[in-house]
Formats: structure tokens, C-alpha cells, sequence
């Protein structure tokens, strides 16, 4: 379904936070500059055949040296909150030791030019770009990534922590541990079903150390949260095999983290399922009152639903909507298919239905009452080109906020304490495996020039984040 919920303009709450949202690798470039050392992502990119045309994040969008050209191009958006992530091996390199006081440097003029405009920050801790050292020596399977991930978190409180007042510790650890070590689609490619449940638990502790770290050292003002992508999984039909392939996913998808998170415990289901790959020895005894850190807010990353079904003979490979591979990033779920919605579909064709963002914010205002939600990521990826007069038009990403955003407004009105929502992305970026090939960006960028044009959606944004109120999908200025 891509029709919104709302036939009129609807109004949102006063203080409402209207944001765009980038990652540090998708954008900086500058890869060995400031002392920065190799990410897996670095190491990944620079593997024949791991993405697609060759593409890597050595230049990106440049944004390492355009940096106080960018945010006044956020300000003329005229969002009053951006989120960002820091490189973890920018400001600590190898991921042990001291700070690269250079890389520090760079996020501490983001964080004053963004002030300076007006503009709020959220510091994501880490988007993916874990130190290729850390790797070497295990990775997120390994229980010492986690207490490194806690000190680096130290090593940014102490920097920005008095001009800085809200807090991520992870983006999508899903993709982390799933994409990154079970189907090996994302860096650093491995192909492990224990070594991904491994690195699920140790970035769940991970976050639960950094919030630990971040609440010692920040000011008592201070907000931390996390941003999950949960899946809005629907079975195929009602019989008992496809409610159980849903129930496999949404604890393989979701429970797996809000479980410890939320409730300080894993799944049942989650753990029986997954039994015969491993015996979940690696959680140790105060592990999950650790994870179970006390949230000023939620972040919910959503882009499309899941449907799912249990899996025949004739279904042949199964598109999980997470690029193609011959490993699956579903432990002990080998014999659930996934079946593309019905409905329009992006670039990424990914299904266009609001319907799972309503779903997904009603679900945790039941789950933690109490926890205001942050629609952290959403948008789209569509083929925009410049037209004969330069300018850039994308009336389907214009149609696809407007969806999204009614279905916002309407989980609002139902109940749920939404505070904010950031558009992904600010700027077409290195869309991780994609390349440069998908485009998510309300602003164009023309990579061999790095010039960067507002499209059509990026004027409609500005409307809608100047007034608060949803304009109709025709306006665009």
C-alpha cells in the first residue's frame, strides 16, 4: 500500500525534530587523512567483487572537506536537528589507545558550525565502520570488541559531551552482526551463522557498556538512545508453518535486540531455534543487566516491510530484500522464504507501504510505554538525473515522504510518542555494496565535480520542516 493515511495536510507536535541523517563512511571520504586508519569497510570496498562497480568510500561526497559548506546547505533546508555518525578509526585509530586528537578536531567544528546554525546534533557512535584492527583480532564475535566499543565511546563523551546532548550508541546492529558475518554482504564478509549470533550478543553488550561509559562521563543532561531496523514481518497466509516462519524472523529481526534491550532477556523461541548452531554460552552472567541500560528514546530505522512464508520446493532462491548471497543472514531460519509485497517499489525495489512504519511505532509504544520513539531513518532510493536546466526532480521520493509521513501522524494521533524523524539521507552518498549507484539523497551529488543540487523533495522538506505542517505532494517550493 503507498497511499498515505491522511487525505489533508495534518499539523505535527510543537518541537517536533525535522532532520536528515548521513554515515560517516557513506560520506567523508578522506580515508587517510588525520592520522585515520583502515575500517572494514575500507578493507571490504577494496575487495574485487565485494561492491558493485568497484566502488569505495575513498572520496565519498567529499564531505571531510566540505564540511561547513554541507551544514549551511542544512541550513538553507531549514532542518533543525542532524544526525551524523562518528568514524570510530578517525578518532581512534586501530580502535586501542589514545585519540587522534586531528580526528576529533574535525567532528568538534561539525558539531560548532551545526550550533552556529541553529542546527541540533545526534552523534551516532558507530555505523558499521568498526577498526580494521579490532577485526583482525576477532571482530564483533569476540568479547573484547565490546569493552573497546564502551572506551571509544569514553573518548567521544570527553570530547563533545559539553556541547553534544543526545546520544546513539549503534545504527542497525542487525546489519552489524546479520549482513556482516552471516550472509557476508556487508563488511567484513564473513559467512558465519555462530560468528553472526556471537556478534548480535557482543554489539548488544557493546551498547549496553557505551551507555554505561556515556552516562559516567556526559552531564546529567545528557539523552542516550539506540537506533534498531526492525522488521515489520507478515506472514503469507494464516496458516501454523507461516506464522511460525514470522515468528523465526521477528525474533531473528527484532526480539533478538529489543529482547536484552528492553527486557533484559533473549527470546525463548529465539534461543530454542537457534539451538543446534550454538548454546549461547558466550552470554555471561550480569551480560544482560548490562544490555538492559536504562533509553532516553528509541530509534526505529524503516524502509519497507517483510513478507514471509515457510519455504517449498518451488520457491527457488529467497529475496530477503538485503542483496542477493549464497549465505543467509537467517541462523536457524533455513527454511523460511521471503516473498516481495505487493505495491510500488524503489530503486532498491524495496516495497513502498507505510503501513509497516505505522505498525512498527504502535508495537514499541505497547512494548515501552514510557520510551518516546524517533523515526531515525526513512526515505527512498530513486535513478535521479539532472534535467536539461540542471535541476533535479524526484516526485516519487516526494510521494514517498508524504506516505510515510501520514503514517507518522497517524501513529501520533493513536497513541505513540514520536519527537522526531530524519529523512535519509541529506545527500546522495557510497550506498554500502550499492556503490554509488542507488541514490537516497534529497540533495543530488554529482560525483566527478561533487557539486550538490537540492532536488524537488529537498525544497518540499523545507516546507514541511518550516511549518510543521504536511504539504500537499505537488508543492515543492
Amino acid at each position: 500500500m503507498s497511499e498515505a493515511f491522511d487525505s489533508g495536510p495534518v499539523s505535527f507536535p510543537p518541537g517536533f525534530l525535522w532532520g536528515t541523517a548521513t554515515a560517516a563512511y557513506q560520506i567523508e571520504g578522506a580515508v587517510a587523512e588525520g592520522g585515520r586508519t583502515p575500517s572494514i569497510w575500507d578493507t571490504f570496498s577494496h575487495t574485487p567483487g565485494a561492491v558493485e562497480n568497484g566502488d569505495t568510500g575513498d572520496i565519498a561526497a567529499d564531505h571531510f572537506h566540505r564540511r561547513a559548506d554541507d551544514v549551511r546547505l542544512m541550513a538553507d533546508l531549514g532542518v533543525n536537528a542532524y544526525r551524523f555518525s562518528v568514524s570510530w578509526p578517525r578518532v581512534q585509530p586501530t580502535g586501542r589507545g589514545p585519540a587522534a586528537q586531528r580526528g576529533l578536531d574535525f567532528y568538534r567544528g561539525l558539531v560548532d558550525d551545526l550550533l552556529e546554525h541553529g542546527i541540533t546534533p545526534l552523534l551516532t557512535l558507530y555505523h558499521w565502520d568498526l577498526p580494521q584492527e579490532l577485526e583482525t583480532a576477532g571482530g564483533w564475535p569476540e568479547r573484547d570488541t565490546a569493552s573497546r566499543f564502551a572506551d571509544y565511546a569514553r573518548i567521544v563523551a570527553e570530547a563533545l559531551g559539553d556541547r553534544v546532548e543526545r546520544w546513539t550508541t549503534l545504527n542497525e546492529p542487525w546489519c552489524s552482526a546479520f549482513l556482516g558475518y552471516g550472509s557476508g554482504v556487508h563488511a567484513p564478509g564473513r559467512t558465519d551463522p555462530v560468528a553472526a549470533l556471537r556478534a548480535a550478543h557482543h554489539l548488544n553488550l557493546g551498547h549496553g557498556l557505551a551507555a554505561q561509559a556515556l552516562r559516567a562521563t556526559l552531564p546529567a543532561r545528557a539523552q542516550l538512545a539506540v537506533s534498531l531496523n526492525p522488521s515489520a514481518v507478515r506472514a503469507r497466509t494464516r496458516s501454523p508453518a507461516d506464522l511460525d516462519a514470522r515468528c523465526r524472523i521477528d525474533a531473528l529481526a527484532n526480539r533478538i535486540f529489543t529482547g536484552p534491550m528492553l527486557h533484559g532477556t533473549y527470546p525463548e523461541d529465539l534461543l530454542a531455534d537457534t539451538a543446534q548452531l550454538t548454546d549461547w554460552s558466550y552470554v555471561h552472567g550480569d551480560d544482560l543487566a548490562v544490555i538492559r541500560h536504562p533509553l532516553d528514546s528509541l530509534g526505529i530505522n524503516y524502509y519497507s516491510p517483510s513478507v514471509v512464508a515457510a519455504a517449498t520446493d518451488s520457491d527457488g532462491t529467497r529475496d530477503d530484500g538485503h542483496g542477493a548471497s549464497a549465505h543467509s543472514p537467517w541462523p536457524g531460519a533455513d527454511h523460511v522464504a521471503f516473498h516481495q509485497p505487493p505495491g510500488d517499489v524503489t530503486d532498491m525495489g524495496w516495497t513502498v507501504d507505510p503501513t509497516g512504519l505505522y505498525d512498527l511505532l504502535l508495537r514499541y509504544t505497547h512494548e515501552a510505554p514510557g520510551l518516546p520513539l524517533v523515526v531515525t531513518e526513512n526515505g527512498a532510493a530513486y535513478p535521479d538525473k539532472p534535467a536539461v536546466d540542471g535541476s533535479v526532480h524526484d516526485p516519487d521520493r516526494i510521494r514517498y515522504l508524504h506516505g510515510h509521513l501520514s503514517a507518522v501522524h497517524r501513529a501520533i494521533t493513536d497513541g505513540a510518542d514520536v519527537r522526531g524523524y530524519f529523512l535519509w539521507s541529506l545527500m546522495d552518498n557510497f550506498e554500502w555494496a550499492y556503490g554509488y549507484g542507488k541514490r537516497f539523497g534529497a540533495v543530488y551529488v554529482d560525483y566527478d565535480t561533487q557539486a550538490r543540487i537540492p532536488k524537488s523533495s529537498a525544497r518540499w522538506y523545507r516546507r514541511l520542516a518550516g511549518t510543521g505542517v504536511l504539504p500537499d505532494v505537488h508543492v515543492t517550493t
